[in-house]
């Protein structure tokens, strides 16, 4: 079975998909403004709601830091740039494939 987690990188934009220590998927993301920046650190999944509505496009996986998550977006434009509120956005296609593979629980570990 799995051992999946997740890593965000700030620096590149990009977060990782892990299981154990090996890298099965990389997808591009948007991260935080500079005044609204990403929050560093380790976090956990608490929950995941499909088409939430709003910017949040096709999925939303909330972090155990309150009113931060991975989520889809209505603005793929945006992905690779600073331009969230601290959240990380992803294609939708992006963000529901991932969805798949990690439960609520699975660690987020993001770095600068």
């Amino acid at each position: 079975m799995p051992n999946y987690r997740i890593i965000v990188d700030l620096s590149d934009r990009k977060l990782h998909l892990l299981d154990e220590n090996r890298v099965v998927k990389t997808y591009p993301v948007g991260i935080g403004r500079m005044v609204t920046s990403t929050p560093t650190g380790e976090f956990t999944i608490i929950n995941k709601q499909e088409n939430p509505g709003g910017p949040f496009g096709a999925l939303w996986m909330g972090l155990s830091k309150p009113h931060y998550g991975i989520h889809g977006t209505n603005d793929p434009a945006s992905i690779g740039h600073e331009v969230s509120h601290g959240c990380i956005r992803m294609h939708n296609e992006d963000v529901l494939e991932l969805s798949s593979y990690v439960p609520v629980g699975t660690r987020v570990t993001i770095r600068p």
